[in-house]
């Protein structure tokens, strides 16, 4: 069975310190929700249209269970401390099996 992937990419955060409590509730939605992050705004090297902003990449057994993760109750929780300043380009997709 193909695996599910949360890709969120930042292009604007104004105040990456404000990002702290949304950081500590999703971090928990995520573990409850059985994901496994791979990559949380690590090194980048853009080509092409590429941006180098923060890239998050979180790793699920499979797209429905992505896709529940985030429409769990804790994951809304999380995305109410999202702060204002924040822009960001969230998907669910689901991989090659």
């Amino acid at each position: 069975m193909a695996k599910g992937y949360w890709v969120s990419v930042y292009p604007a955060i104004s105040d990456p310190e404000r990002l702290t409590p949304y950081d500590k509730l999703a971090r928990l939605a995520v573990q409850a929700g059985g994901g496994r992050v791979l990559s949380r705004g690590g090194r980048i090297v853009a080509h092409e249209a590429g941006i180098t902003q923060r890239v998050v990449l979180i790793e699920f057994d499979n797209f429905e269970q992505a896709v529940a993760a985030y429409e769990s109750e804790a994951y809304q929780k999380a995305l109410v401390a999202l702060p204002d300043g924040v822009e960001r380009d969230f998907r669910i997709i689901e991989g090659i099996d």
